[in-house]
């Protein structure tokens, strides 16, 4: 079991940049893959951004490809969330999850362990 905790989050301007970090401090990540989900109040959880551990194959939601990019630190266990070009419908919680395959990685509902999440507020 991997216990995930996430830091970054803050207040920052429009067009700023913010990376994300998503730490496990139980197990490895070993094999799992990762992926960064968000919520805004009163919107349902939306799918940000995943990665896969073996070979590092990363996919994106279309509301974030091109300007947020996902990578991992294998020897810090970690995975980013580097995020560029913020605009305010970015402002959510922005949790990590992790699962023990990488089957349908934009589904939340298949993840298994989740983090408590970071706040990340974009002000126009």
């Amino acid at each position: 079991q991997v216990h995930l905790v996430e830091s970054g989050g803050r207040l920052v301007q429009a067009g700023a940049s913010l990376r994300l970090s998503c730490a496990s401090s139980g197990r490895p990540f070993g094999d799992w893959a990762v992926a960064w989900f968000r919520q805004a109040p009163g919107k349902e959880r939306e799918f940000v951004a995943a990665i896969t551990w073996d070979f590092g194959s990363a996919s994106y939601a279309d509301s974030v490809k091109d300007r947020f990019t996902i990578s991992r630190d294998n020897a810090k266990n970690t995975v980013y969330l580097q995020m560029n070009g913020l605009k305010p419908e970015d402002t959510a919680v922005y949790r990590c999850a992790a699962k023990y395959n990488h089957l349908e990685l934009r589904i939340g509902a298949t993840y298994d362990q989740w983090g408590q999440g970071t706040q990340v507020t974009v002000s126009s």
